[in-house]
């Protein structure tokens, strides 16, 4: 199961991608395995030594006293969050989710176990006239493989 946010790749700059693991509740989890999940509004956040996932939205079913936006903690090394928030410091970026997945693995008595992982992105974000130019290079992209296409039939 793999959820993405598309709008990260309209609205930022990709610039590093980084793996991170995600801290859940058991209802969350059987949530993001049905891909009941939406990133698209979510960024993360360095708060002390801790990087934190916030505004993600998985809504479970059952629990009325629950807050499908809270803030999830996300699983880094140390050195790892050191150097994303130098970077980000330095070159003035943000920390944006681009995929939610799950991932298999092997527990030490051979059972597998589901390990859920969030893809993060350094990304700078793009203004205005750069998402416009964007649309306008794939519309033109697209009308040519169209063009291509009706040349090939005939």
């Amino acid at each position: 199961m793999r959820v993405f946010n598309k709008r990260a790749k309209f609205d930022y700059e990709l610039l590093e991608k980084v793996e991170a693991g995600i801290e859940l509740q058991g209802s969350e989890a059987k949530a993001i395995r049905l891909g009941r999940v939406n990133i698209s509004q979510a960024f993360a956040k360095i708060i002390g030594n801790q990087v934190w996932l916030v505004n993600a939205h998985i809504p479970i079913e059952g629990k009325k006293e629950y807050n499908p936006t809270r803030s999830r903690k996300l699983l880094l090394h140390r050195d790892q969050i050191r150097t994303i928030e130098a970077k980000m410091k330095a070159r003035r970026l943000t920390l944006v989710p681009v995929s939610l997945y799950t991932k298999r693995s092997l527990r030490p008595n051979g059972r597998k176990s589901r390990l859920y992982k969030l893809e993060l992105a350094l990304a700078k974000a793009k203004r205005k006239f750069e998402k416009k130019a964007d649309i306008k290079a794939h519309d033109i992209e697209r009308n040519t493989l169209r063009e291509l296409r009706g040349y090939k039939d005939k």
